[in-house]
């Protein structure tokens, strides 16, 4: 008997990448071009909020933006935010990942349940946090009053001044496991060699560390850092859910400024202009920071 052969379009027996990769390219333009650039159409418009209509002026929302002192209080916020979230997480993944780089029973477990908070959304980690500093039930809130750290009186998410604080843990919580994956992967990779001659040279294990470990690992946390940091950048999940901006602007960053524009005003081109604005500083910092630490992915 004869094969039978099954008919299949010319695109799909190609050997051109162009027909594989047209689905993929599709969805980058639909959900990643063509909101950048209708954001961009959205800036040049004045909006009047009694009117409800929009006036082409394509310069009135930058100035704005500008002149705007709570978007400068957004961004020191959203700096602060980033630095302090970044520097702890790279850190406390580097020593976990230290501590975790063996091959002793029991150890591969212990990686595997690293992963757990990167599974949880972010919106359900907020939430779980802003229990946990409830000042009736919360258990971080009264962990600390009764070590005497923190007063009764003194609301972790209700103080302008811990506010910020109490988000920064939720996020480190969360994102120092992908920390973490990302130091082990590296540490795992390093070749043996100049550690077994540092130990015949009488190297001790803080030495290795400075003068192997580290220059080795470079390009690994450069590249984790920039990571992190565009993700840090844009944060406003945890702001939304746990503090809403507040108390006051203590805890508003860019992108949460832009959200209280976008829903509670409705003045979509300003919140459209904050947002590109936003998306200009992350691609012109991250592109200075991959040129400087040449960064490779």
């Amino acid at each position: 008997m004869s094969e039978r052969r099954v008919w299949l379009p010319r695109w799909l027996t190609s050997e051109h990448p162009l027909p594989w990769l047209f689905p993929v390219t599709s969805l980058l333009i639909v959900f990643g071009l063509y909101p950048v650039l209708f954001s961009l159409w959205l800036s040049f418009f004045k909006r009047n909020p009694a009117t409800r209509k929009e006036k082409f002026l394509p310069s009135w929302n930058w100035e704005k933006m500008i002149s705007d002192e709570r978007v400068w209080d957004a961004v020191q916020v959203t700096l602060t935010y980033a630095f302090i979230a970044l520097f702890i997480q790279l850190v406390l993944g580097l020593l976990i990942a230290l501590l975790l780089d063996t091959d002793r029973k029991g150890f591969g477990v212990l990686r595997a349940l690293m992963t757990l908070p990167l599974v949880v959304p972010p919106a359900v980690t907020g939430m779980m946090f802003l229990l946990m500093y409830d000042s009736s039930f919360g258990v971080i809130s009264n962990s600390l009053y009764s070590l005497g750290l923190l007063s009764p009186n003194t609301p972790i998410l209700g103080t302008a001044s811990t506010a910020l604080w109490g988000v920064i843990v939720a996020d480190v919580w969360q994102w120092t496991p992908f920390m973490v994956l990302i130091m082990l992967a590296g540490l795992r990779a390093l070749p043996k060699e100049p550690y077994e001659a540092a130990s015949i040279d009488g190297a001790s294990a803080i030495q290795s560390f400075f003068y192997l470990t580290l220059p080795m690992m470079s390009k690994i946390i450069a590249l984790a850092v920039l990571i992190r940091g565009i993700d840090l950048f844009r944060i406003f999940d945890y702001v939304k859910v746990m503090t809403d901006s507040g108390p006051g602007t203590a805890t508003e960053t860019l992108t949460a400024y832009a959200g209280t524009i976008y829903f509670k005003s409705a003045n979509f081109p300003y919140a459209s202009t904050i947002a590109l604005a936003t998306l200009i500083v992350v691609l012109v910092t991250s592109s200075l920071f991959i040129k400087i630490f040449k960064v490779k992915f």
